[in-house]
């Protein structure tokens, strides 16, 4: 799931597993075909394995792994709070209105999925989001101490 949730747009991508290579590739089209323009993208990341720079590296040359992640910017979710990242939220929001009935293959998954994303990319929903730093200071004292 990429997600900019200002601009109220949102793009999944199906794939057969979470593979390293997979996210490699998540990654060069965020940068080549998603934001070709932007000097820099953040990205917020849960901490699965494959969600490293290393991942760009074992799947791309070097001069091409180097090039992408010069333009990306990782921060990762704390181990036991990525409830915070915001794409949990959307998929949330897809898993309750696009696949909440049987979606019997991988492809009936991706036409579904891209239906759902042309619709709510066209309304532009944001996501709602109010959990300040601050807050997240008070109520997670053990992951973020002062």
């Amino acid at each position: 799931m990429f997600l900019e949730p200002l601009q109220g747009w949102r793009h999944v991508k199906v794939t057969d597993r979470r593979t390293t290579q997979d996210f490699a590739h998540c990654m060069r089209d965020l940068v080549d075909i998603h934001f070709p323009k932007a000097a820099v993208v953040s990205v917020v990341l849960d901490n699965l394995n494959t969600h490293t720079p290393a991942a760009l590296y074992a799947t791309f040359p070097p001069a091409a792994a180097c090039r992408l992640l010069r333009k990306l910017d990782f921060h990762y979710t704390p181990k036991h709070g990525s409830w915070l990242n915001m794409a949990e939220i959307e998929f949330a929001v897809v898993a309750t209105q696009c696949w909440d009935r049987r979606l019997g293959d991988q492809e009936t998954v991706r036409r579904a999925s891209a239906a759902w994303e042309r619709t709510r990319n066209a309304r532009k929903a944001t996501v709602d989001w109010r959990f300040t730093t601050a807050k997240a200071r008070r109520t997670l004292k053990h992951i973020y101490p002062l």
